[in-house]
């Protein structure tokens, strides 16, 4: 199988159409219907189905769609990664993160890295099943998140872990105190972020459960910010890393819960084979002495 067929497949694949492939391909269909069923057959699997609107993939053909896809990432970040190190530019890092680890550790991180002026970055926002996607997909090089996923494929370290703290619109009756999960339940919730699942809102919503509390949710905000920005209008509560607190917002009071062992970890997404490359282990020992001075 080579590059050429799964372009013209991916090409079939997007259009669902033969006529309007044909005409992207700069091609006849007859012919073009030919490379299909060759495709087909060098695979040993129907990669399309007709039905009326025309043609729909196979769980088969949109498996192969999706892997193609990766693949085509993956040849032009090498590709461009080639370029730079012919013109003697700076090897480029592309970073994954979820918004909540970008207050406190990251950005000393980042800092640190650009101080040193070996490498250039890339910053990208997305969730932890976003980057392992696009860590599959050489989109980005290393990743930053806060749930366990378990995929061959990637290779995920815990860095550390940080306590969860709630957040309370100033002048609340818990402000100022220690409050138990309990005692907090007896409010409105506001969970972050709504979508996509799994995320941290799943991970907040399981302390309660597991713990047989009934909870009061009233919002699902998609960001950080509209959710805190919900808890200083007065509309409820949330539960945030404790790097959080960085964010002074007016309106909020940041307190710690009543027990020490409800804690997030920070984790680090890696392809499965590169954590011993050089620049990882820079980043790695970064890390550690970062949170051995700050934690």
């Amino acid at each position: 199988m080579e590059l050429r067929q799964l372009r013209t497949f991916c090409i079939v694949a997007e259009e669902l159409n033969l006529t309007r492939a044909a005409k992207r391909l700069h091609m006849t269909q007859p012919p073009l219907s030919r490379k299909v069923k060759t495709l087909e057959e060098e695979l040993g699997s129907r990669l399309f189905i007709r039905n009326s609107q025309g043609l729909a993939l196979t769980v088969t053909g949109q498996f192969l769609y999706e892997q193609a896809q990766q693949l085509f990432d993956k040849v032009e970040t090498t590709t461009k990664t080639i370029q730079r190190m012919e013109h003697h530019q700076k090897p480029l890092l592309n970073i994954g993160f979820v918004p909540s680890v970008f207050y406190d550790q990251l950005p000393l991180l980042v800092r640190e890295l650009i101080r040193k002026d070996e490498i250039e970055l890339s910053l990208a926002e997305m969730t932890t099943v976003q980057q392992l996607q696009a860590l599959k997909s050489g989109r980005i090089d290393i990743g930053f998140g806060r749930l366990h996923i378990d995929d061959p494929d990637i290779e995920q370290e815990v860095l550390f872990n940080e306590p969860l703290m709630a957040a309370l619109p100033e002048g609340h009756s818990l402000a100022g105190t220690t409050p138990s999960l309990e005692a907090l339940a007896h409010y409105p919730l506001i969970l972050f972020p709504a979508k996509p699942r799994p995320n941290l809102a799943d991970m907040v919503q399981g302390l309660f459960n597991h713990r047989g509390i009934n909870i009061q949710v009233v919002h699902e905000a998609n960001e950080l910010q509209t959710a805190l920005s919900l808890v200083a209008s007065g509309l409820g509560f949330t539960l945030v890393p404790e790097q959080v607190r960085c964010v002074q917002r007016y309106g909020i009071s940041y307190v710690y819960l009543d027990e020490n062992s409800i804690t997030t970890p920070v984790i680090c997404s890696r392809r499965k084979g590169e954590a011993n490359s050089p620049l990882m282990q820079e980043i790695s020992k970064i890390l550690s002495h970062q949170h051995r001075v700050l934690g």
